[in-house]
């Protein structure tokens, strides 16, 4: 258990965190398409949700 701690535990924290960093980074090179916040079609969609939750 002492070997999961000081050695596993914290490797996977630091492998976690650096794939988030990678995904976060890497919207700075995709296109401006890409990387923009999805359009919303259907406004009577988003109200539904918004009022039943």
């Amino acid at each position: 258990m002492t070997f999961f701690r000081q050695y596993i535990a914290p490797m996977l924290i630091v492998l976690i965190f650096l794939v988030a960093l990678v995904a976060v980074t890497a919207r700075a090179f995709l296109p401006s398409d890409l990387s923009a916040p999805a359009p919303i079609d259907d406004i009577s969609f988003l109200l539904s949700v918004i009022l039943f939750f």
